[in-house]
């Protein structure tokens, strides 16, 4: 209802506008205004529209499942995921509510153990682990990732031109370094796909620098595993990490 009566009002507005040059300037703000409020209404309803989407068709026809969960969680995966928008490990992978703890981040890396810079990364591996006893960490990189793009496109004296990213995204440097020598004859866009996937080897190291996760890998009652979701041809490769990487499963 109110979105019609947004609708409405910017169409009486451009009406006006043919009409009357002489008011251009005041209506022109009023209907940024209303395209504002118009875009912001529809956010909100696609939120209310999804989650009555989600309580009567999931919710309300698996109520035993639910039910389980008010009780605790006990999860068989941890998933490192991008945050891209393409890529939800619930939706490629099936994981039902409960079944994967997650993280995501840009281009789904995994920081080495670091106390104080990477704290919130390590606080998240660590309950994984550590109390809720995870048996699989899944590292999942992806096609036409931006953030490994970036990390590909730092010039080599470093330099940045953000706050935020190309610091993080320098987590797997060492890939990027890899990629460039062993690569040097593709174009970028070739690389970009190399290094988005050597990018998983770098985060499925650094997850042993951290004592749990290798004590738990060294017990034989955690695995690590890499992944790469390709959406351009929707195939998804898998492989572990048994001191070395081993040959990967293409599904």
């Amino acid at each position: 209802m109110a979105e019609d009566l947004c609708s409405n009002a910017i169409e009486g507005l451009k009406k006006l506008l043919s009409e009357r040059h002489d008011l251009a300037a005041v209506a022109a703000v009023k209907v940024k205004q209303l395209t504002a409020d118009l875009e912001a209404t529809t956010s909100v309803e696609k939120i209310k529209t999804g989650f009555a989407h989600f309580k009567t068709e999931k919710y309300e026809k698996n109520p035993s499942l639910y039910e389980e969960l008010v009780q605790g969680q006990t999860p068989k995966f941890m998933v490192f995921a991008c945050s891209d928008s393409r890529v939800c490990p619930s939706h490629i992978l099936d994981f039902q509510p409960g079944e994967a703890f997650m993280v995501r981040n840009i281009a789904n890396m995994v920081p080495p153990y670091d106390k104080t810079r990477y704290s919130c990364v390590g606080a998240a591996i660590e309950y994984a682990v550590e109390h809720l006893k995870v048996e699989t960490i899944l590292v999942i990189g992806h096609s036409r990732c931006g953030g490994i793009k970036g990390l590909m496109s730092i010039p080599d004296d470093g330099a940045t031109s953000s706050d935020f990213i190309e610091d993080w995204v320098k987590i797997c440097s060492t890939a990027r370094s890899k990629v460039k020598e062993e690569h040097k004859g593709l174009d970028i866009t070739e690389q970009c796909s190399k290094c988005e996937v050597e990018a998983v080897n770098v985060s499925l190291g650094n997850l042993l620098t951290y004592p749990f996760v290798k004590s738990g890998v060294l017990n034989r009652t955690l695995n690590l595993k890499g992944g790469y979701y390709n959406f351009v041809n929707a195939t998804f490769d898998i492989w572990c990490l048994d001191h070395g990487v081993s040959p990967p499963l293409t599904v």
